[in-house]
């Protein structure tokens, strides 16, 4: 066997890694979503349980419970109601070089749903055309939207199985049912319908 022979099987040979592939999980809780519940009219409550294997690969579940209690509108008038748990399906890949660290930045990808009912009231108003006193008033319409997300997030080790991260988000619809009411305000999980597509979060999560 010659020097080129023994140099080629060096330069070819795999190093074995040592880390198990299941890593264990983490469960974490949103405070965008909390914040948002405490300071406006609308919100949710939110956690995740997430699968750890190899460092690299990171199944998770996201469930939480959104509500909305938007009253008198200040151009419409109409006051908005609904509150609907919801949950998410998906996956994160670690993108970073170094695994291995604790640190990890993440691109992932998720598919949503949610059910829910809607009331919505709008004072009477004079018609246009008929020139009558016309109001809006639906009770308990019931409605549903598919949708999927596509993120960019870093997860930071703060101090033992403690971390925090955020994550920025690209919400699409998939399919829906607005039950001839129109474009619902807001969705449980998806949020208010007309502020664009971008939706972020921010995480504390426990390793376990």
């Amino acid at each position: 066997m010659g020097p080129q022979t023994v140099l080629a099987q060096g330069f070819l040979k795999l190093e074995r890694d040592s880390v198990p592939f299941f890593r264990g999980f983490a469960v974490s809780a949103d405070l965008v979503g909390a914040a948002q519940m405490l300071l406006s009219d609308y919100g949710q409550y939110e956690g995740a349980l997430r699968l750890n294997l190899h460092d690299q690969y990171f199944p998770v579940v996201e469930v939480g419970y959104g509500k909305a209690n938007h009253e008198n509108d200040a151009v419409t008038g109409i006051t908005y109601r609904t509150e609907a748990p919801y949950f998410r399906v998906g996956v994160d890949v670690n993108i970073m070089k170094k695994k291995h660290t604790g640190n990890r930045i993440f691109a992932g990808v998720r598919y949503a749903y949610t059910n829910y009912k809607v009331d919505i009231s709008q004072p009477a108003s004079k018609d246009p055309v008929w020139q009558w006193n016309a109001a809006t008033e639906v009770k308990d319409r019931r409605l549903y939207q598919h949708w999927a997300e596509v993120l960019f997030g870093i997860d930071a080790k703060i101090a033992g199985p403690l971390h925090l991260g955020w994550s920025v988000r690209y919400r699409m619809r998939m399919s829906h049912n607005d039950n001839q009411i129109g474009q619902a305000w807001y969705v449980p999980g998806y949020g208010i319908q007309d502020s664009g597509n971008l939706g972020a979060t921010f995480n504390v999560s426990i390793d376990i």
